[in-house]
């Protein structure tokens, strides 16, 4: 199975990308957002974390290998998450993904059925699927940084656990905080690189920091 490509990017088409590795070139599918990250990198390295799946119909003998591209490891592991919601497959997720993911993980944590409803294939019902499995394991990649000015995205969405983070975001929420207040308190724990073995220490962290810091 492959789980990272690295080649030379010789072409960006659609919804694809044409990845030349020595003497081979890959057809790597990417997302809308993933697209416009790398469109002006063509003739440069790029190293792509994929997600490989059959397309086809096992029924007709005909089964054909595909790659899905990322960035990061963080955007293929929102992808995956993604493609859990009953009914999103992995090519209507594919397509869905036209918005960088912390927007679209900030719109599913903020209950925005609305907003997910722009998304290419997503409908008003999709949407309330996505906010319904998703709201409470989307907070690390709402908390994601924003690209950074090359347009390049953020390598990673945290190095604290997933789970302790939605853990603790809920705590903030449990005590008065606003949604907007708790992610803001949350970047600002976690911002330093630190690691925390559990709830308690970021918590202790928040708090024990200087008023406005």
């Amino acid at each position: 199975m492959i789980t990272r490509i690295t080649g030379t990017l010789n072409r960006v088409l659609d919804e694809e990308l044409r990845l030349q590795v020595g003497a081979f070139e890959y057809q790597v599918l990417v997302p809308e957002f993933v697209r416009r990250t790398v469109q002006g990198r063509v003739g440069q390295e790029l190293t792509l974390n994929i997600n490989e799946y059959l397309e086809g119909n096992p029924v007709q003998g005909r089964m054909v290998p595909r790659m899905i591209g990322f960035a990061t490891e963080a955007e293929l592991e929102f992808f995956e998450l993604f493609c859990t919601v009953d009914k999103v497959g992995i090519r209507k997720a594919m397509k869905a993904l036209m918005r960088p993911i912390k927007e679209i993980a900030d719109a599913i944590q903020r209950q925005d059925n609305r907003w997910l409803s722009t998304l290419p294939g997503v409908g008003p019902s999709t949407a309330e699927k996505i906010v319904a499995t998703l709201r409470k394991k989307v907070t690390k990649f709402a908390l994601m940084p924003a690209p950074s000015a090359d347009g390049l995205a953020p390598s990673a969405a945290s190095n604290v656990d997933g789970d302790l983070i939605e853990i603790a975001y809920q705590a903030l929420l449990s005590v008065g905080h606003n949604p907007s207040e708790a992610r803001d308190k949350l970047d600002r724990a976690i911002a330093g690189g630190k690691t925390f073995a559990n709830v308690e220490e970021i918590l202790l962290a928040i708090y024990a920091a200087p008023a406005g810091k």
